[in-house]
């Protein structure tokens, strides 16, 4: 696509972010259930699997205290802003 592609409206792509500003990267205030230590992490550290039961759905991230591999549940709240933030999701889907 060019810089003088337009979009449905009639205005080019490049005057349609020309007032645009980066956003600010999302963190995320955790724990370690090991060293518990509180800190606050950039989206890019976590890790969301989604299952088919509240068992199987969790996130999941390495403490920068301590170096733990923590898992914590997910439920439907986490789950929203743990996505709307820009965490990697992965699906975990059952075989029969």
């Amino acid at each position: 696509m060019s810089e003088s592609a337009t979009s449905g409206a009639g205005i080019s792509v490049a005057a349609a972010f020309a007032g645009m500003r980066s956003a600010a990267p999302v963190t995320f205030k955790a724990g370690c259930p090991d060293c518990r230590e509180r800190f606050e992490l950039a989206a890019s550290a976590f890790r969301l699997a989604i299952g088919a039961t509240s068992r199987t759905t969790f996130y999941s991230f390495t403490c920068p205290g301590c170096g733990a591999a923590v898992r914590k549940p997910a439920g439907e709240r986490i789950v929203e802003l743990l996505t709307g933030g820009g965490v990697r999701t992965l699906r975990l889907h059952s075989t029969l």
